[in-house]
This record gives C-alpha cells, structure tokens and sequence, in this order.
C-alpha cells in the first residue's frame, strides 16, 4: 500500500506548501508522538534541524504537536541528521525529528523520524502515524498537568562532536593532511571543522556561512565544483563535501578529482578487511551502485547485496544479515559499528585515517576500481505517471536490448523529488549516452502529455 505524506526519507516538499506546513508539522508531532507514548514513563523526543529559513516555522509547530499530546521536547538546533539519531538513543528519548531536505534547495524542507532505537521507521510504522494524521487529532490530547514541556540541550554539538572522533582510534590522527571541507552552508557548518581540525587536520573551510537561503547553493555534495577548485588552490591534500544534513558525502583528490560513494566504500571495505573488521563478507548497496565496483569486490572474495535506492533499505539488510558496511553512489555511508544512518562526518574520516597512514597521494590511494562508463539523468515533471507510458516503457527495452549482458538500465520516481531518474551503464560509453539519451526523451514526451 503506498504513503500519502511519507517518501523514500521522511516527508518532502516546498515550505509553506502542503505538506510542508505548520498545519502538517503539528499533526506530525501530534500523530507520531501518540505512536510513540508508550508505558508510564516521561517521554521525550529529541528536534533537530538544518539552517533554512523555513525551520523556523516547522520546528515550533512540531514542538506543540508533540507537547500536546504530552512528549516533552529536547531541541538541539542546527545539527547533522546522524547526531539526531545518536541523541535520540544517547537520551534515551522514544522519538527522534530531523527537519531537513537533505541535498534540495533552501525553499524545500522535510521532516524525518527516527525511533527509540535511532533508526528510521519501518514503512508499517509511517503509515500507521500517516493515519493518525488523517484521524481525529482530539484523541490524545493530554490534560493540562500532563502536557509536556521544551528544553533546549546546550551541549549538543559538543556531544556529537566526540561520538565522531572516538570513531578512529586514538592513536590516529590526521596530522600532516591539508583537508578542504565543503559545508554545504547546513547542519554541520561549525561540527564539521571543528571534528576535522581536533584531530590534526589542516582546515580551510567553506560553506560555512548560512543565511538560511544559501543552504546546498552551488556548494556542497550536489555541487563539489567548488570544493573541488578549493582543494587545487590550496594545494590542499584531500576534499571533502557534505549535503545540506550531512548524512552523504563526497571527496576529491589532491588533483580535484572526484571520489564518489562507491569508491569511498571501496577504501573503506578493503582496510576493515585487512583489518578483519568487515562483518557479513563484503557490503550492502543500491542497484544505483557501478558494476565496476562489484567486480574489484568479487576479486578480492568479498559480495555485494544490492537493495532498492534508500538508504534506510540499505539499513535495514546490514542489520538483518549482519553486515557492518553499506551506503549509496551518492554518498550515503552507512557504518553500523557506529551509526544507525548515513554519517558524512564518520565516513569521512575512515577514509582520512586511511589516507593519513598511506605514503601516497590520495589519487593513487582512494582508486581501487575503474567505474563502468555509466550516466545518471533526471527528468522533470508535473503530472501524470511517465513510467506506466507505453512509449517510455517500449524505449527502455528496446534499450536493453542494445546493451546486452554488459549493461544496466534502471528507470525510477525519486522519493523526494518530482523527476524520473534515470540511470545507463555499460561498456560502450557512446552507446551509454546514445540510450540514456533515447529513454530521456521519451520520458519528456509522456510528461509533457500529461
């Protein structure tokens, strides 16, 4: 049964706009505090969120939500979506909010859960608070001696800012590396240095400035342009680039080069093996994964498991079957020794501390495989289902059909945003473009008829 207000990470849209109203956000805090009251004890819930604008509105309409139905409310402010998820279980609280878009643009804002445990919700539960919101919001309501109260944790950032560093060993640290950071101007403009230049590293930082309508504008993971030319100005020996919430990155080398997700993870799997620290005999990643990536970890006897694009689904396979690493192409590293969700930051510096101990150039050090030629499109639009077209639907088997055994075709909705996404990869990197090229114009005709 699909979601109404729920996507593939929380529910999206444009502020001030439904859902993303504070109308919405108080039936929120109302429907979600209700599924989350549980026992006699005081509940709590823990707020958090980016640097736009339209958090002011969203997080005060969530705190009342939440305090109506008898929650009391811990906010923590501008911070990264993983130390949301590390408070809610390092205080025990029932209940976890993070009020972001991620990687989207300022005008956009979301709102994702995470339970006692620090792990998003299951999608039975989203749909179970989805009812609640549509319900009777006067069932709950708590007396007046029962309503909850807000507070706000001070030492939030500081807390975060050491659960992140005793992720490497002590004896490690990033002395010698000239590192450029990309804050995206978002929820970790002040960890993220920080964390960085605590253990050593030489900072220069950017994207450090938020006005609350600058978050994730020509800055960040989805824009690495600028970290990248930061890195060869400086002379810098490593970048490093986070999205809006910090929960994905990417890097570049010291020629400005981009190392994406599946590379990070390959630096990552390859020191935890010789390590004997990988569990679960290889990683968990998306269909959205390079196939030259599979291959380097077929090679050194490690597996991929691959689940639909989310990084909760990625989540919920390492925990079921056990494995310790896992994340996304795009930059979303999961690493459950340590976190229940993507963490840019922790990521990060798995990779700094291999670095730091390789006497090699980060370009040589950080490439373990040759990407498969493959192209990534997005094609907006407004209305209608591109994807049941009959069109759209001939032209992606037909393109199969052209690439053969040695190629991919995947065609999906985004879950957080209105475009078709489209991915090809193969060998024939002219056939690759020539396909994706074929299946993008019919997806633009099927939308422009609707």
């Amino acid at each position: 049964m699909s979601k109404k207000y729920f996507g593939t990470d929380g529910i999206r849209g444009t502020a001030n706009r439904e859902p993303m109203t504070a109308i919405t956000a108080l039936r929120v805090g109302k429907a979600a505090g209700r599924q989350f009251l549980r026992g006699s004890h005081r509940h709590k819930v823990v707020i958090g969120k980016d640097t736009r604008l339209s958090g002011y509105m969203l997080e005060p309409a969530l705190t009342a939500g939440f305090i109506s139905v008898g929650m009391d409310v811990v906010l923590v402010g501008p911070l990264p979506t993983p130390a949301v998820a590390m408070l809610t279980r390092t205080l025990r609280a029932d209940l976890g909010v993070m009020i972001s878009a991620s990687h989207n643009p300022f005008e956009d804002n979301g709102i994702k859960l995470f339970g006692p445990d620090g792990y998003k919700l299951s999608d039975d539960v989203e749909r179970e608070i989805e009812r609640k919101m549509d319900g009777d919001l006067s069932e709950g309501r708590a007396a007046p001696a029962a309503l909850g109260r807000a507070m706000r944790l001070a030492d939030a950032p500081g807390r975060y800012i050491e659960h992140v560093k005793n992720t490497i060993p002590e004896r490690r640290t990033l002395d010698g590396l000239k590192v450029v950071v990309d804050c995206a101007n978002g929820a970790a403009y002040k960890v993220a240095p920080t964390v960085l230049a605590e253990l050593g590293a030489d900072v220069i930082a950017i994207g450090v400035d938020p006005d609350g309508m600058n978050i994730n504008k020509e800055c960040g993971s989805t824009y690495p342009m600028r970290m990248q030319e930061e890195v060869v100005r400086h002379g810098a020996d490593v970048g490093i680039a986070l999205d809006g919430d910090a929960d994905r990155l990417v890097m570049a080398d010291e020629a400005g080069r981009v190392i994406d997700g599946d590379q990070l993870m390959a630096v990552i799997a390859e020191s935890w093996q010789r390590e004997g620290r990988l569990k679960g005999g290889g990683i968990v990643a998306t269909v959205m994964s390079n196939l030259g990536f599979e291959r380097y970890l077929q090679g050194i006897g490690l597996s991929m498991h691959r689940t639909q694009v989310g990084d909760r689904y990625v989540v919920e396979h390492m925990v079921a079957e056990g494995y310790n690493l896992g994340g996304e192409q795009s930059g979303h590293i999961v690493l459950t020794d340590y976190c229940t969700t993507g963490d840019a930051l922790v990521a990060a510096l798995q990779a700094l501390a291999v670095f730091a101990d390789q006497a090699q150039p980060v370009s040589r050090a950080a490439r373990f495989f040759e990407p498969l030629p493959q192209l990534l499109r997005n094609v907006r639009f407004h209305g209608g289902a591109p994807l049941e077209d009959a069109e759209v639907q001939r032209t992606v088997e037909a393109a199969r059909l052209r690439l053969g055994d040695g190629g991919r075709v995947l065609v999906r909705n985004s879950g957080t945003e209105p475009l078709i996404r489209v991915m090809v990869e193969g060998l024939d990197e002219a056939l690759v473009a020539a396909v994706a090229e074929d299946i993008a114009g019919a997806v633009e005709r099927a939308g422009a008829a609707t």
